[in-house]
């Protein structure tokens, strides 16, 4: 199997822990045998393969499709992050193999209707299933742990106050936030740093929250959520901000939107992303 021979000579450079992979019969192993971090990974059926070509979507599909199991998903995570970099770059030479699977399972051009379907799609789900799982501002983003024992809540203010330190926030500035979430960035900013900030979103159930909240904490003066695509906006700005968007973007349309962020942005402005 073409995609096994692949995968598994990717996996034989793997470092800093050993990975186990049990499939209908047959078991290897891969890594360091010395090393503490030990996970094992045992396929269901030998066409997982084939999806983890298309990279982690492929992985994660998989996973929720109980083709394959981990007797710790976390050790898993942790191996693959100390092996990222050179497993990227060994990937890059199977490109010619990969990119044309994954170019025919979602190669579309990325419009503004489209993103709005795919948006819809997980966004519009509904704001109660998003508010079980997430803190009270809805952050659905990586927080920043400064020590073991800080809470979720602070963590997700220290994210919040990092952002706002690196664009430099003044009273006088207007921010431009590329992706609303459920409005805790921008109401972060307009309260504590005394900015104007437009939010722009395609999740017309985000855009509802983010409104109902910027409403509740007073500043409707100071904040704008808008219902528009970041390709649909015409006004500079001089700060900007796009946290975990990126990735609806598409690596494919990269060029667009950095062209974007640059025609959006005052000369002097600065961006973070």
């Amino acid at each position: 199997m073409i995609a096994r021979a692949i995968l598994t000579r990717l996996l034989r450079r793997i470092e800093g822990g050993t990975l186990t992979v049990v499939e209908p019969g047959r078991t290897s192993t891969f890594g360091d045998l010395d090393e503490a971090l030990r996970v094992s990974v045992t396929m269901h059926d030998t066409g997982v393969w084939r999806e983890l070509l298309r990279g982690s979507t492929g992985l994660g599909a998989s996973y929720m499709d109980g083709r394959w199991d981990a007797d710790d998903l976390v050790a898993l995570v942790r191996l693959a992050a100390r092996n990222a970099p050179k497993l990227d770059r060994l990937r890059s030479r199977f490109a010619f193999l990969v990119r044309p699977v994954q170019f025919l399972r979602g190669g579309r051009a990325n419009t503004v209707r489209r993103s709005r379907r795919q948006i819809s799609r997980h966004y519009d789900l509904g704001n109660d299933l998003f508010g079980a799982m997430l803190d009270e501002r809805m952050l659905y983003s990586a927080a920043i742990f400064e020590t073991p024992h800080t809470s979720l809540e602070q963590a997700q203010l220290a994210k919040l106050d990092a952002i706002c330190a690196k664009l430099e926030l003044r009273p006088d500035d207007h921010l431009l936030e590329i992706g609303t979430g459920w409005g805790a960035l921008a109401i972060h900013a307009a309260s504590r740093y005394g900015c104007r900030v437009t939010t722009t979103t395609i999740s017309r159930e985000q855009h509802a929250e983010a409104t109902e909240r910027v409403r509740a904490a007073g500043l409707e003066d100071r904040v704008t959520v808008l219902l528009r695509d970041y390709r649909e906006l015409e006004d500079t700005y001089d700060k900007l901000v796009a946290i975990e968007m990126i990735e609806a973007v598409g690596w494919r349309n990269f060029d667009r939107f950095f062209a974007r962020v640059s025609d959006l942005l005052e000369p002097d402005g600065l961006a973070l992303l």
